[in-house]
């Protein structure tokens, strides 16, 4: 039997007719029988794809039909069999998200990039910060502030000045967003198993809402992040172009 794959696409105009050239050419299967999913899009589409398969087996194997596509492959249509058979596994781990609103409601949910809290009115955020347990600071006052696993550091963690992290680090990145007291703190590298949590002060006048990969929870009172280690999210790359080559050569770009 040969390689069973289900082609996944976004809706924008190039990936749909990648869509149908791949299928015509290799066939396709529904996810739930496939032996590896392609999906083609952008990053913002591997991230919704990873998410929605995160129950079945098979790894995602990505190429490109967005714009910067850090998650993805080079798209090409011929030889897709041999890639796929030469391509390297990466496992990554999700942060898990549990934040409760001024309602009392309790909001779950997993980030393969980051969990970033940000304002949601005119005035600067006031948030508390702890780290397992102990408050590590009283109050910073800024835009926001983000939780980015390696795989998502150089997404927006690295847009607000956050260090670009090696997957095999072992560590997660703490970043404020546009800090304003203290005005010249440059954020935090905690170890993977460390438990952040955000409380937000004055949270009636200074509202502040979460998000974790586009799922969004607004009104937060506080907010809990830890690596979910029960969770392998298994992405399939070219060789020579697997995560860590490309967490090395953004920083040299």
């Amino acid at each position: 039997m040969g390689l069973r794959i289900a082609f996944l696409a976004s809706e924008v105009e190039v990936a749909q007719e990648a869509l149908a050239e791949l299928t015509r050419r290799y066939g396709h299967v529904p996810p739930e029988e496939a032996d590896v999913i392609v999906a083609l899009g952008g990053d913002g589409f591997m991230l919704r794809t990873l998410h929605s398969m995160v129950n079945h087996p098979a790894p995602v194997y990505g190429m490109n039909r967005g714009t910067v596509g850090f998650l993805m492959n080079e798209y090409r249509e011929d030889g897709l069999i041999e890639r796929l058979g030469d391509a390297v596994q990466e496992i990554i781990n999700p942060l898990s998200m549990t934040a409760m609103d001024r309602r009392g409601e309790v909001h779950k949910a997993l980030a393969i990039n980051e969990v970033s809290l940000l304002r949601a009115g005119p005035q600067a955020a006031r948030l508390k910060v702890s780290v397992d347990g102990r408050v590590r600071m009283e109050e910073l006052v800024c835009d926001g502030a983000l939780v980015s696993t390696p795989a998502g550091s150089t997404a927006y963690n690295y847009s607000a000045h956050g260090p670009i992290l090696p997957i095999g680090a072992d560590v997660l990145a703490l970043t404020a967003i546009a800090a304003f007291r203290p005005r010249r703190w440059r954020g935090a590298l905690l170890p993977s198993n460390a438990m952040v949590r955000f409380d937000v002060l004055e949270a009636d006048k200074r509202p502040v809402m979460a998000d974790a990969d586009s799922i969004s929870v607004a009104d937060i009172d506080w907010v809990e992040i830890r690596t979910d280690p029960e969770v392998r999210h298994k992405i399939l790359f070219d060789p020579g172009h697997g995560l860590e080559e490309r967490l090395i050569s953004e920083q040299f770009t």
